[in-house]
Order: C-alpha cells, then structure tokens, then sequence
C-alpha cells in the first residue's frame, strides 16, 4: 500500500474540463486510499501553506466536478526561475511538503507548469526528499510537446467552431444592407490551433471563415485587405478569424498592446480583432463587426467535446497511476493510434520534452495561400471536437454545476513572507 499524501494543483487559464482530469485524481486517488490535498490558486497555495482537503468533498460533488468548468481550486499565472535564482522558494516549498507528507506532486497546466513540475522533481531530488512530481497535460492553445492534443483544446476547437458557423449565418442573412465583414479572434499567442479549429465551420473556400490568419505566417496587411476585398466581392460579405498573437514579418505584434509583460514574463497583447476591422473599415469603406471571445472559448463547458472530456479524465487517472508507480517527473500524454477509426491511448512522456518546448502549427495544415487549412489539419482537427457531453441542467434551465467546499487544511509552519 502506498503511503503519504498527494498534492494536486492547477495552473494557467483554466479550461471547460480541467476540473474533469481534477475529478479523476481524486476518484483514482481516493480508490487507492491515497489522501489528496490540492493547493489554492496553484503552486502559490504550496508556498503559502493554503492547502483543501479534498477529503471533505462527497463523492457525488467529486463526480460533479467533472461536468463543472473552471478551476476548482484556483490556478495562477507563476513561473518559479531556477533553483539558484528561487532558491528560498523551493526551500519554502520543500518545507511545506515535509509538514504534510506530500510524496506524490502533481500539476496540471500547460508549458510553464510542465517547466514548474520538472524544477520541482529537481529540487526533491537535490535535497534528498521522496517525491514523485507528474505534470498533467491542459491548455486550449494545443501547443505542448509529445501529446497528441492537449486537454481543453478539443472543447474551445468545439466552440470556436460552432460559434463562427453560427455567426457566419447571421452576417450572410444581414450583408446586402449591414455588414459586410466580421472578424473573429481567437486565442493563441505563437500557435494558430484554435484559429485553425475555426476551418472547421466549412468546407469550401466560399464557406466562413474564408480568412484565417495563423501567428505562423507572417500578416501582411496590403494583402490581407486584398483578400478580403475579393471575397466580398465574391461572395457577397467575409468571415475572419484571427488569432491573437499574428505578427508582422518583423516579429511584432500586430496586436502589442503596449502594457509590458504579463506574470508569465509574456507581452501583453490586446485587441486583434478591433484592430482589423479598424484597418478594414478605413481602407475599404466596408461596414465591420467584430468580437472578440476571451474566457468564453476556453470556459464553454456546456458545448464541451466528448473526446476533449474523457481525454481529460484519462490525463488525470494516469497521472495517479504513474505516481504511485514511481515514474518521476513524467507527463501522461495522448498518443493517437489511428485517424479513421479514431483511435488513441495514454503514454508517459519525460517532462524534459514537454518543458519549455512549443508545438506550431504544422506548415502542411496550412492551406497553400496562407489563409485556410488543408485536408490533413481537417483529419487531425476534427476527432477532436467530435460528440457531446453536455453537463446536467438544472429546472431552472442553467447547467447544475458545483462549487467545493474547499475546507482549509491547518497550517503547520509559519507565514510565507515571499
């Protein structure tokens, strides 16, 4: 039987199903007769010693969680540096797991958590300590190395999808007398996959979005506004969708709102989208709208992908299995073993390979000119936002979602002054 407890936490923007690979380790964790604390608000909760314990929750609001959205337990946009350069923080963490017995460590999050996990396996082993530390796969931005996909990304693919689909309707319905353009933008800093998930809401170039621009090439805007000049006037108005973090040729922003950097040390973006239909509106005397998503796309729980969704929970059971095995600092990563039928499995995969590295999307997805998807993105896209797993509804006509009562685990050391 193993022993000591496990800590979990969660990191990032959160996702429609993070809580759902939350709500596995639990479940998982729970029938090995594991404890399970989690940390709020990420791995700040670690150093502050602000630790749930889970076993306070019922079983039925464990299995609720799994339809909830959100995160849980909150998450946090922090990056430990080095052990040199964090060294007291590492030493505060370290301290906090010796006090509870926290032998298993796991954090589920994206590139930067993945970056953390790794330090983390790092540090226990520099200092001696029995700790097994498993990052758990989640981003909507699909970019993480080794995996297929990336949980939470086949839901927002889903949304943004429909969403464009949807409104595409509306703006043809309204072109001869209103507008006549409408760009969308989507979430993605370096990495078009959620833009590209917009392909999906057609199938010919005359069909939205007939303009997807991908941070992977370059945005030239003399002949974007070509572009869209000739799909109006073939096919009467344009769809566009955007996503956030295109650049010119010269690596900038076009949407570089000037703010500085963000926690993770990202640049502040802001605005593609009113920047396009500005550039649209003045240059061509067309009637724009646009919108812009943000936390509607990756928070859209109740249009979630069912394949995003057991995904999730297949994540979030393996990574409990992997620890209680002793594979350290390992991620459990989505192999996909067929296309047609679509097919997939869990693997581990060394958290040195998914630290710090970023997966793009692949020139052959992108369409030859630059503005739409091939075939082969089609294939490896559509799986993923494939069936529905609508959560339960409640009489009032609103999804029955749950809130933890997150009871407070007693501090055992003094206040973190970090």
């Amino acid at each position: 039987m193993a022993s000591g407890t496990l800590l979990y936490a969660q990191s990032g923007g959160v996702t429609a199903v993070i809580n759902a690979s939350a709500s596995a380790v639990i479940t998982e964790a729970r029938a090995r007769k594991i404890k399970v604390l989690a940390a709020r608000n990420g791995i700040l909760g670690a150093l502050r010693e602000e630790l749930i314990d889970t076993s306070k929750e019922s079983a039925a609001a464990i299995r609720a969680l799994a339809h909830t959205p959100g995160g849980a337990f909150g998450s946090c946009r922090v990056k430990l540096k080095s052990l040199e350069a964090d060294r007291a923080k590492y030493e505060r963490l370290l301290a906090v797991l010796k006090a509870h017995d926290v032998r298993y460590f796991l954090y589920n999050g994206g590139n930067d958590s993945a970056d953390t996990a790794w330090k983390v396996s790092q540090l226990a082993q520099a200092f001696d300590y029995p700790l097994t530390c498993i990052g758990v796969p989640k981003t909507v931005d699909n970019d993480l190395a080794v995996t297929d996909t990336c949980p939470g990304f086949g839901s927002a693919a889903k949304y943004t999808a429909v969403s464009v689909r949807e409104a595409a309707l509306d703006v043809a319905a309204m072109a001869e007398t209103s507008t006549k353009v409408f760009v969308y933008e989507a979430m993605g800093r370096h990495a078009g996959w959620l833009a590209a998930a917009a392909g999906l809401a057609g199938q010919t170039r005359d069909e939205a979005p007939h303009l997807i621009l991908f941070p992977e090439r370059p945005y030239d805007e003399a002949d974007f506004l070509a572009q869209v000049k000739k799909t109006v006037e073939r096919v009467g108005w344009c769809v566009v969708v955007a996503s956030e973090g295109i650049q010119y040729a010269d690596g900038r922003f076009v949407a570089d709102a000037g703010g500085g950097k963000d926690s993770f040390g990202h640049t502040q973006l802001g605005g593609v989208a009113s920047y396009l239909a500005g550039r649209v509106k003045d240059q061509l005397g067309m009637k724009v709208h646009w919108t812009l998503p943000d936390y509607l796309q990756r928070s859209a729980r109740h249009i979630a992908s069912k394949t995003d969704w057991e995904q999730a929970q297949a994540v979030g059971k393996a990574a409990v299995q992997y620890a209680l095995k002793g594979q350290n600092a390992v991620m459990p990563v989505i192999v996909r073993t067929s296309d047609a039928p679509f097919r997939w499995k869990i693997e581990a995969a060394p958290l040195s390979k998914v630290a710090n590295h970023e997966k793009k999307f692949p020139p052959a997805f992108i369409r030859k000119d630059g503005y739409g998807i091939t075939d082969k993105a089609r294939t490896y896209l559509q799986p993923l936002i494939r069936g529905e797993a609508y959560p339960p509804y409640g009489a009032d006509g609103l999804p029955k979602y749950v809130a933890l009562k997150n009871v407070a685990v007693k501090k055992k050391l003094p206040a973190w002054e970090g």
